[in-house]
């Protein structure tokens, strides 16, 4: 992997070269499989006459990419560049206090862009919360005395989340292995809940 050109990166796969857009800090925080292999998360985003490919760092800077795209007048080039501006932490604490003036600071994003972005957001965004509740409720039903029902669980973080309940179970219909620890489960069913 190396710099591309435009501030991406050129990503190297058995000698065929992949231009991909990452956020600023990507390669500062990208992991590093076996062998030494650099480890990023692909989103590839297909419009008519183009294909273009987002790399990031985590799952949930990829989830966190895939739920601004839901917003309108939010492409990938302006969540690119909100994901350069902010952390996915920040901009969780900027969606949960309403603080829309600091999305202004990035560039592109002006007051009615981030006034929609933090309205539509708003308790959906962080997936490493969305972990944390799920940890939260089955810790509540082992202290009851009762084994925490994954499907339950799960169903009830995303649900606080703000999330359809009929949309949820259709995640949790679509996963496999639903005896997986409780974190594995939230996050892939939040995988299946991006668009």
């Amino acid at each position: 992997m190396q710099d591309a050109s435009n501030g991406g990166v050129l990503l190297d796969v058995g000698g065929v070269g992949y231009e991909l857009a990452v956020p600023l800090g990507t390669l500062g925080r990208v992991g590093v499989g076996a062998e030494g292999r650099v480890v990023l998360q692909v989103h590839t985003h297909v419009r008519e006459g183009s294909i273009e490919l987002f790399g990031f760092a985590t799952q949930d800077d990829r989830t966190v990419f895939r739920t601004l795209l839901t917003i309108a007048k939010v492409g990938p080039k302006l969540a690119l560049a909100i994901l350069s501006g902010v952390t996915i932490e920040e901009l969780a604490q900027v969606v949960e206090s309403g603080h829309a003036a600091r999305l202004t600071k990035v560039p592109g994003v002006g007051k009615k862009t981030a006034e929609r972005i933090v309205l539509e957001l708003k308790g959906k965004l962080n997936p490493g919360s969305a972990v944390s509740n799920a940890v939260a409720v089955a810790q509540a039903a082992r202290r009851r005395g009762q084994p925490p029902d994954p499907n339950n669980v799960v169903q009830q973080t995303l649900v606080s989340l703000g999330f359809k309940p009929g949309d949820v179970d259709r995640a949790l219909a679509s996963m496999d292995d639903l005896s997986r620890p409780i974190d594995e489960l939230v996050r892939e069913a939040l995988r299946h809940l991006a668009p």
